[in-house]
C-alpha cells in the first residue's frame, strides 16, 4: 500500500465493526478506507455481506489484518491510516494497546467506549504524549455520549447567553409502539459488568488526572429523587447509569480550564412510561451491582446475558429489524442568565438564581448499531477535514472538548442513521 489511507475500521468483523463498515459506505464515499482484524476470511465475509446490504460491491476495499495480541501488527496497522476508527471492545481489556500503537504511528485514535475507567485512564497515562506527537485520542464518539456531549455544544451556541445546568431525559421507544428495547449485543454486557465491578477505581485515576476541584458554581444542581415524574419527559425517571456524566464533565473541565468558559453542571436520567417498568429495571440494577462485586456472581452474568438481562442483552445480538425499529431521544433543559448579565470571568458567581430556558431535542434511529456507527465516522471524518478547528496539535479528549468549534454536529445531521440536534423551546 504506497499511500496512506484517510481511515481504517479495526475490529470490522465484530457486531459493531461489520455495521460501521455498512454505514462507511456513505459516511467515507469521499474517503479512501479499509478494515482491519485478526482473520482474513472473516473480514472478506463482512465485505460480501455489507456490500450486499448496501447494494454496492465492497471486494476492492483494502483489508488489512491486526491482531490485538500482536503489537508490532497493530503498529503496522496504524501507520496505514490517518484516523484509525477502533471497534475492538471492551476497551477495558483491548483498548489501550490500540492507543499506543496509534502513538506509536503518529496515527488519530477514535472509539464508541463507554467505559469511563478506560478513558480517564488513558487520558491520565497519554494525553501529554498525544500532543507531543500531535495525535488526537478521542473516545465515547457513539450513543450515548455523543447526543449528550455535543448536545451540551449545541445548547451553548444557541443559549444566547451562560448556562448553568442541564437534565438530561433519555427515552427509547419502537416504532408503532410503547416505550421498549430491541436487545444489545454482548459486549456492551461485558464492558458494563466489568465496569461497574471496577467502578471503585474510578476515585484514584481522577485523584490522579485533576490535583485541583474545579469551583463550586452557585446554583449547585443537586440530582433528583431515585424515583420521581417529570413533565420534560412526561413519565417516570431513574438516573441514567451510562457514562454521560463523566464524559460531558471532562468536556466541561477543559473548556474551563483551556477557554475559561464557566463549566456547566450537568445530571442524566432515563424516562419510563410507567411505574412497574421504572421499578422494574430499578431492582434489576440493584441485582446487576451486586452480583458484580463477586467473581461468581461476574461469571454468572458474563456467562448468562440473556437470562440476566431477561433478553434484552445476548450473544447473537439484536435481529437487524429489531434494531431499525428502535428510536431514541435526549430531551435536555438548560438553566442560566441572559447575555445582558454575563459576568467579567468564569470563576465569577452570579448573585440572582438563573432566569432564562433553553430546551433541545437530540434524537435519532437504531442508536446501538446505525446512530453511534454513523457518530463515530463523523468524528473520523472531521478530524480529517477540520484539524485546524480542533484544540491545540492533540491530546486525550472527550468529544465536546475536540469538537467543540468544528460543524460537526451538522456531519451527524446529514445520515438516516444520523443524529439530529433542535430547539424546542427558548424562554
Amino acid at each position: 500500500m504506497s499511500e496512506k489511507l484517510d481511515v481504517i475500521i479495526f475490529g470490522a468483523s465484530g457486531f459493531t465493526g461489520k455495521y460501521t463498515v455498512f454505514e462507511a459506505v456513505n459516511v467515507l464515499q469521499n474517503y479512501r478506507w479499509g478494515i482491519a482484524g485478526r482473520s482474513q476470511t472473516k473480514l472478506e465475509n463482512v465485505l460480501k455481506d455489507m456490500g450486499a446490504k448496501a447494494q454496492k460491491n465492497l471486494m476492492s476495499t483494502p483489508v488489512i489484518i491486526a491482531d490485538i495480541e500482536n503489537e508490532g501488527s497493530l503498529i503496522a496497522m496504524a501507520s496505514k491510516c490517518r484516523v484509525l476508527v477502533n471497534c475492538c471492545g471492551p476497551y477495558r481489556f483491548f483498548g489501550e494497546q490500540v492507543v499506543r500503537a496509534c502513538l506509536e504511528a503518529g496515527t488519530h485514535h477514535v472509539d464508541v467506549s463507554g467505559e469511563p475507567q478506560y478513558m480517564e485512564t488513558m487520558q491520565l497515562k497519554y494525553n501529554k504524549l498525544a500532543q507531543e506527537r500531535k495525535v488526537y485520542i478521542i473516545s465515547a464518539c457513539g450513543f450515548d455520549s455523543i447526543p449528550v456531549d455535543l448536545g451540551i455544544i449545541f445548547i451553548d451556541k444557541n443559549f444566547d447567553g451562560v448556562v448553568n445546568s442541564v437534565e438530561s431525559y433519555l427515552q427509547t421507544y419502537t416504532k408503532g409502539e410503547s416505550q421498549g428495547g430491541a436487545g444489545i449485543h454482548y459486549g456492551t454486557w461485558e464492558s458494563a459488568v466489568y465496569g461497574l465491578a471496577h467502578s471503585n477505581e474510578l476515585r484514584e485515576i481522577r485523584r490522579k488526572l485533576y490535583s485541583e476541584k474545579l469551583p463550586k458554581f452557585q446554583p449547585i444542581l443537586k440530582p433528583r429523587p431515585l424515583f420521581f415524574r417529570s413533565d420534560i419527559g412526561n413519565g417516570i425517571c431513574l438516573p441514567f447509569p451510562g457514562s454521560d456524566r463523566s464524559v460531558v464533565m471532562r468536556s466541561q473541565r477543559f473548556l474551563y480550564e483551556q477557554e475559561h468558559k464557566r463549566p456547566v453542571q450537568m445530571h442524566a436520567y432515563i424516562v419510563f412510561k410507567t411505574w412497574i417498568a421504572a421499578i422494574l429495571v430499578a431492582l434489576f440494577g440493584v441485582t446487576f451491582g451486586i452480583l458484580t462485586k463477586f467473581s461468581f456472581g461476574r461469571q454468572l452474568l458474563v456467562k448468562y446475558p440473556k437470562v440476566f438481562s431477561l433478553g434484552f442483552f445476548s450473544h447473537e445480538g439484536p435481529s437487524e429489524a429489531q434494531m431499525e425499529s428502535v428510536q431514541f431521544s435526549f430531551i435536555m433543559r438548560a438553566n442560566g442568565w441572559p447575555k445582558s448579565e454575563k459576568l467579567l470571568e468564569a470563576s465569577d458567581q452570579y448573585a440572582d438564581l438563573p432566569s432564562k430556558t433553553l430546551t433541545v431535542k437530540v434524537s435519532g434511529s437504531n442508536p446501538g448499531y446505525g446512530a453511534t456507527c454513523v457518530a463515530v465516522l463523523s468524528t473520523a471524518v472531521t478530524i480529517l477535514k477540520e484539524n485546524d478547528k480542533m484544540p491545540g496539535s492533540g491530546g486525550v479528549l472527550a468529544p465536546g472538548a475536540a469538537f467543540a468549534k468544528t460543524s460537526l454536529i451538522s456531519e451527524l445531521e446529514k445520515y438516516d442513521r444520523g443524529i439530529k440536534f433542535e430547539i424546542l423551546a427558548n424562554k
